[in-house]
């Protein structure tokens, strides 16, 4: 999969969106369409492309700034527009993602019109079928949990359809989802059945692992469980997933399709790569600025090694706040004092980085906001590239879903459904804390005496520090309708000021729970094709 990544949209194919708007396909090829349709590979390519345009790491990273894990610092971008309460119809995220997404499903769409014209076994075309209707099917996922109600359709649109188009209900656009991606699981491969030149290719298990989470964010609890146990309980049927052992180590090349990642985002070198680490690392190991900053928020998330928060465990020590913590920081946030060469395998000797104001080497070192530090006192750790190319480009492959959060998810469906029991935190929470590196009882024992409310804010707790930092808290938040306690009010960073008993405070957030959940459709839209109207809730039409 990594050779064919890129390939269809520099040489094989060139797609002219000449209508009005972003949902009209009009396309054309360098190849008659004959032509085009008799080779696999061709098609192949045309399919790598859908797979391009369904996600990225730009859109990862995007997706935390806009929660409150991290914060984008050194530009004022749409994220930190919306997260202050200053969205309009025209903010420009609005538009581009729109756009974005609509762009990749008419690929889908012109790939699935077209594809039974080539001349292949049919086994092979039915899987390049699921794999083309998987993406689109994710691709409308994100569309409806960003703008509600958003046209639906599984054809290419004319350019008279495509000005008006209505919105479909998100009820309807989901009951859709849900049948197409079990319609086309028999079409796809296991996980085990995958050839080493196959591997990120869609499988049956990341399709089960869709339609979990796509439950979840409905509060759909019992078929949120019966997707999950597909993939805990009935692994010969779906594939066999487990664990990774080292949780640091999960998020490097080294590590790529290991027994615990079930879809993610290809990624090859000098092909296509990614460089947003480049302004969000520490300064010192070659970074450019910080753009984008971990927030305190997300560092006090992260318990004591006994399982308590800090207000709560004598192990916390205020003069070493990150000593005795959670391993998964360490993997997730660079703090100060973090041991660099500790932690990364990148050939440096004894190197520590220091975020304080006092430091004598002030290259990581806060210095106020508005500069080429970290204003937050902090740094981006987790998918950072030891073998890294120029200007930090980085070639590893963005985890989509992963059996860790399979196993938070159904351990949150046990309990919402009142379900919870000491079997099913030993292999959820309990294996998942056993795997980060806790070996205190205390954090490992199965908390019988707390109420489900209770245990509900232990399993969101866990299901935020596990999956810092990889594009799902802000759906999270927002399927929680937590948006108000999470994002209304300063964020706040390291306790560096007043001879550091105070933290730096940074943006005033402001959440309007009447508004803010969902995303305006794009002006722009809206003025071609009036029957988008009306607009979401908080928005002008």
């Amino acid at each position: 999969m990594k050779k064919l990544l890129y390939m269809a949209a520099c040489m094989f194919v060139t797609l002219i969106f000449s209508g009005c708007n972003d949902m009209d396909n009009e396309p054309s090829g360098t190849y008659g369409e004959d032509e085009f349709w008799s080779s696999v590979d061709r098609a192949q390519y045309l399919l790598n492309m859908i797979y391009n345009q369904h996600y990225s790491a730009t859109m990862m990273w995007s997706d935390e700034t806009l929660s409150d894990n991290l914060m984008r610092t050194h530009d004022y971008g749409d994220e930190r527009v919306i997260r202050n309460g200053n969205a309009e119809t025209t903010t420009p995220i609005f538009a581009s993602t729109w756009k974005d997404l609509y762009g990749g499903i008419k690929t889908a769409n012109m790939f699935l019109a077209n594809i039974d014209r080539l001349k292949a076994d049919q086994e092979q075309i039915n899987g390049m079928k699921a794999q083309a209707r998987y993406l689109r099917a994710w691709m409308y996922l994100r569309l409806t949990e960003f703008y509600g109600n958003v046209p639906y359709f599984t054809h290419e649109l004319s350019a008279a359809e495509s000005k008006r188009v209505t919105r479909t209900p998100h009820a309807q656009i989901m009951r859709t989802l849900h049948n197409e991606l079990d319609s086309i699981m028999p079409h796809l491969p296991r996980r085990d059945d995958l050839t080493d030149d196959q591997r990120g290719q869609i499988t049956r298990g990341a399709a089960v692992a869709l339609q979990a989470r796509a439950y979840l964010y409905d509060g759909d609890w019992a078929n949120a469980e019966r997707y999950c146990n597909m993939l805990i309980s009935q692994q010969e049927q779906n594939g066999h997933y487990s664990l990774f052992p080292n949780y640091a180590a999960l998020f490097t090349q080294d590590a790529e399709y290991n027994e615990e990642i079930i879809a993610d985002c290809e990624y090859a070198p000098k092909v296509r790569v990614w460089e947003d680490m480049f302004d969000m690392a520490p300064l010192s190991v070659g970074a450019r600025v910080n753009e984008i900053a971990p927030t305190q928020s997300l560092v006090d998330a992260f318990l004591m090694l006994d399982g308590q928060t800090a207000e709560q465990s004598p192990l916390y020590d205020a003069s070493v706040p990150y000593a005795n913590r959670d391993p998964r920081l360490t993997a997730t946030v660079v703090y100060d004092g973090y041991r660099w060469s500790d932690n990364v395998d990148d050939g440096t000797k004894d190197k520590v980085i220091y975020t304080n104001p006092d430091a004598l080497d002030k290259t990581d070192a806060f210095a106020g906001l508005n500069k080429n530090q970290t204003p937050t006192g902090y740094y981006v750790r987790k998918y950072y590239d030891a073998k890294h190319e120029h200007n930090m480009q980085s070639s590893i492959n963005i985890i989509t879903m992963r059996y860790a959060d399979v196993l938070l998810m159904y351990a949150e469906t046990m309990n919402e459904q009142s379900k919870m029991s000491r079997e099913v935190w030993n292999k959820t929470i309990r294996a998942i804390r056993e795997r980060a590196g806790f070996d205190d009882e205390q954090a490992l024992a199965y908390p019988s005496d707390l109420s489900q409310a209770q245990m509900r804010l232990l399993i969101r707790r866990e299901r935020r520090c596990e999956l810092a930092l990889e594009g799902l808290r802000w759906f999270d938040i927002k399927r929680w309708r937590i948006g108000k306690e999470c994002l209304d009010g300063y964020v706040l960073g390291a306790r560096f000021l007043n001879n550091y008993t105070e933290n730096i405070r940074l943006d005033l957030y402001i959440f309007n729970d009447a508004r803010d959940y969902l995303w305006s459709v794009p002006q722009t839209q809206m003025d071609i094709n009036p029957h988008l109207k009306p607009n979401n809730p908080g928005y002008s039409s």
